[in-house]
């Protein structure tokens, strides 16, 4: 696993990752990796349940046209 030093943070922005921390409940090094992970984070990266969802909403006001005059199919025998 990749690892890099910060030389150069002032005392301010320490104090300010700091608290960020505290108010997410992880440590400070755990806070940089989640704003690190955030920043590099591809943009318009489609997640399939985030698309399943909004191809759901845009139906849901659809009816379909489901024909039901077919007779139900006889279950396979498998003896």
């Amino acid at each position: 696993m990749a690892a890099i030093t910060v030389r150069g943070l002032s005392d301010e922005t320490h104090r300010a990752l700091k608290a960020r921390a505290a108010a997410h409940h992880r440590s400070t090094e755990a806070e940089v990796r989640a704003i690190l992970e955030s920043a590099t984070a591809p943009v318009g990266r489609v997640r399939l349940g985030s698309l399943l969802a909004e191809i759901g909403q845009e139906a849901g006001g659809v009816e379909f046209d489901i024909p039901r005059d077919r007779a139900p199919s006889e279950p396979i025998d498998l003896s």
